[in-house]
C-alpha cells in the first residue's frame, strides 16, 4: 500500500502501542490517532514538538514532565508512579499499604514473573504476568527466560534483588539500539545459574520451563553509533526511519529517539 506525504493534527504523545508479531509491529499513539510505523521503514518522517505537555493521568498542561509523563501533583499521589514501579521490592500492597489498594489488587497483588532477558546484555527483571511479553519487548529484549512466578510483587522484587549479585538490572540503551548483542550467550545455563543463589523460602517459586522466547525487531540495519534527540532542546527530529527497537525510533543518520521518554507531550507527526 502507497502511503503518500502526510501533515498529521498535533497531539498527546504516548508509549508506543506494540503488537507481538515477526517481526513485531509498532504503532505511534498521539492524541485520538495511531500510525502504523512498520510501515513507514525506508520513509522520511518528522516529529515536531509543539511546547506544550499535558499529564497523561489527569490531563492538565504541566511545564515539566515526571515519570515519563505525569505532573508533579500525578507524580508524587497516582499509584502508577509509586516507589514500588521501578523498585518492587519496597511493595507494600501485601500488608494492605498503597497509594490505592485497588489499583494495587489488580497489578501488584496478582503473578509477577522473574526473568532474564538479553537486551543486549543479560540482565534480570520483574513484571507483571500480564506484561509478557510486551514488557521485553519495550526494553528491547532479543531473547527472555522466566526464571520464578511469584504470587505478589513484593515477593519477586526480593527475588530480582538475590539476584542482582550476578545480574545486572539495567539496559545499554545505546548497545541495545547498535544491535550488538552476544549470540552465545546460553539463557538456560545462566537461569540454572541463578537457581542456587535464590534464598531458601523463596526457591519454591523457581520455575522449571526453559522455553526461551526470541523477539525480531523491525530494524533494516543497526547504526554504528547513536545520538539520542532531546525535544527539550531541539523540537524537531526528521529523517529516514531505519527501524523501531524497544520504544526507541532509529534513524539512518544515527539520531534515536525514546518516544516513552516524551510522553505527554504535544506533538505534530510527518510523513515526507
Amino acid at each position: 500500500m502507497k502511503i503518500f506525504k502526510r501533515m498529521f493534527v498535533a497531539g498527546l504523545l504516548r508509549k508506543m502501542r506494540t503488537v507481538f508479531t515477526n517481526p513485531v509491529t509498532y504503532f505511534l499513539r498521539f492524541g485520538n490517532e495511531e500510525i502504523c510505523l512498520n510501515e513507514l521503514l525506508g520513509r522520511k518522517i518528522g516529529l515536531s514538538y509543539t511546547g506544550v505537555i499535558n499529564c497523561i493521568k489527569c490531563g492538565r498542561e504541566t511545564k515539566n514532565s515526571f515519570a515519563q509523563g505525569y505532573c508533579y501533583k500525578c507524580f508524587i499521589s497516582a499509584p502508577e508512579t509509586e516507589a514500588c514501579v521501578l523498585r518492587p521490592e519496597l511493595c507494600r500492597a501485601h500488608e494492605g499499604i498503597a497509594r490505592d489498594m485497588e489499583y494495587a489488587r489488580e497489578n501488584c497483588l496478582i503473578e509477577h514473573i522473574v526473568y532474564l532477558a538479553q537486551s543486549p546484555e543479560l540482565k534480570v527483571g520483574v513484571t507483571r504476568h500480564t506484561q509478557i511479553p510486551t514488557r521485553w519487548i519495550d526494553q528491547g529484549a532479543e531473547r527472555a527466560i522466566v526464571v520464578a512466578k511469584t504470587p505478589n510483587r513484593y515477593l519477586a522484587g526480593m527475588l530480582e534483588v538475590a539476584l542482582k549479585d550476578i545480574f545486572s538490572d539495567k539496559t545499554n540503551w545505546r548497545n541495545m539500539l547498535t544491535g550488538n548483542a552476544d549470540n552465545t550467550l546460553d539463557l538456560q545455563a545462566e537461569k540454572w545459574k541463578s537457581e542456587g543463589l535464590l534464598p531458601y523460602d523463596f526457591a519454591r517459586y523457581f520455575h522449571p520451563d526453559d522455553e526461551i522466547i526470541t523477539i525480531n525487531f523491525p530494524v533494516l540495519h543497526y547504526p554504528a553509533k547513536v545520538k539520542s534527540v532531546d525535544l527539550d532542546k531541539n523540537r524537531r527530529i526528521e529523517g529516514r526511519l531505519i527501524g523501531i527497537k524497544g520504544q526507541y525510533l532509529i534513524f539512518e543518520d544515527g539520531e534515536v529517539i525514546n518516544i516513552r521518554k516524551y510522553g505527554g507531550y504535544n506533538v505534530i507527526p510527518e510523513i515526507l
